[in-house]
């Protein structure tokens, strides 16, 4: 298993690379996998994280969809931006600016957000651009709000006292330093379950610490005031949730509260023994979820077109995915049920057939 989970170490080769130019002149970095016509997949990162979070679900997909990752601001090779530009708007125009240069006018796709990237999907949930292509969306170790009230990282009763710290450690400027064992026990206890294997603790550790410290901060600072709880009313859209029962920076008591809110829930999946890092901690059970969903909401041959051109509407009805936990997953379990499931997808050991030099483009 050890010599398979360093496969995550080098990140998967795109097809082609382009930037995309947010409404604020933003410079958003974009990869897209897999093959032109497969059907779309879009994955939004979270805090601290970048394009390499994504890699286990890239390798999967890739082999038979069009996976399109990208880094949020100031992450990745998304540039910096002023103060100002950190914002829950930005967050939602960054999307906008990415579906808009890697979809076809009116091609539907899967969305899926792990924490900051699943507040992207509410941030935009009234935009045109979400409305327009997206046919689903999964939801991964997220919450809308009260973020640093349910937070569970620093050990105290909840209340003020916690609530202040938990503030502080959002907005820290203390530099992360060098990947040391230290560093990995303290990223371990904060992010990730009790049992996550140690070569996944080591792969979060690594891009969580590559991240800068200005753009750390300034979202840190922007999750601290999160309240999207009105856009999560807005998501009207299929929607699944995927929960660690040990998430220390955002509970399951997020998911049940996304849960309740949603429009069209499919269900919360609650990942036992897993933390927040849900798509490095349990690829296999995350991607199978993604694949449910396409295979749910996407027509066959990606032709997933809003206004009908080459498609036949939302396929597999309203029922939902069901459980999966994914082959060698995370034995989640779905308080859906639903169609049962396409399977698991193993996560590991799928050639992405995108070898080569990747093109490099602009996308205003």
């Amino acid at each position: 298993m050890s010599r398979l989970l360093r496969r995550y170490d080098a990140p998967p080769v795109p097809a082609r690379e382009l930037t995309a130019l947010s409404a604020d002149g933003a410079r958003i970095h974009v990869e897209v996998h897999g093959r032109d016509g497969a059907p779309a997949v879009v994955l939004s990162h979270g805090w601290t994280c970048s394009t390499h979070f994504w890699a286990a679900q890239v390798r999967d997909l890739a082999a038979d969809h069009r996976v399109v990752v990208y880094d949020q601001r100031g992450h990745g090779r998304s540039p910096a931006v002023g103060r100002e530009g950190y914002s829950t708007d930005a967050l939602a125009d960054d999307l906008e600016a990415v579906l808009a240069a890697t979809l076809e006018p009116g091609e539907r796709a899967v969305l899926a957000g792990h924490s900051m990237g699943g507040m992207t999907m509410m941030a935009a949930s009234r935009r045109a651009g979400l409305r327009a292509h997206a046919a689903a969306v999964l939801l991964c170790s997220t919450g809308s709000s009260r973020l640093i009230d349910e937070s569970l990282v620093v050990p105290l009763r909840a209340g003020a006292v916690r609530t202040r710290a938990t503030r502080a450690l959002l907005g820290s400027r203390a530099p992360l330093g060098p990947v040391t064992p230290v560093s990995r026990r303290i990223l371990k206890y904060g992010t990730m379950g009790a049992g996550s294997a140690p070569e996944r603790v080591e792969t979060c550790a690594r891009i969580v610490h590559a991240c800068p410290r200005a753009a750390r901060v300034a979202w840190g600072h922007v999750l601290a005031e999160l309240d999207l709880d009105a856009g999560v009313r807005e998501l009207r859209v299929p929607t699944a949730v995927i929960a660690g029962t040990e998430d220390r920076l955002t509970p399951p008591v997020h998911a049940r509260a996304l849960a309740a809110a949603l429009p069209d829930c499919l269900g919360v999946t609650e990942l036992a023994g897993m933390g927040h890092m849900t798509p490095v901690e349990a690829p296999e059970a995350v991607t199978a979820k993604i694949r449910e969903l396409v295979a749910a909401y996407v027509p066959a041959g990606g032709a997933g077109r809003a206004d009908g051109v080459g498609g036949t509407g939302r396929a597999g009805g309203t029922g939902g995915a069901g459980g999966t936990g994914g082959t060698g997953g995370a034995g989640g379990t779905d308080s859906t049920g639903g169609t049962g499931g396409t399977g698991g997808t193993g996560g590991v050991g799928r050639a992405d057939g995108t070898d080569g030099t990747a093109e490099k483009e602009e996308v205003a």
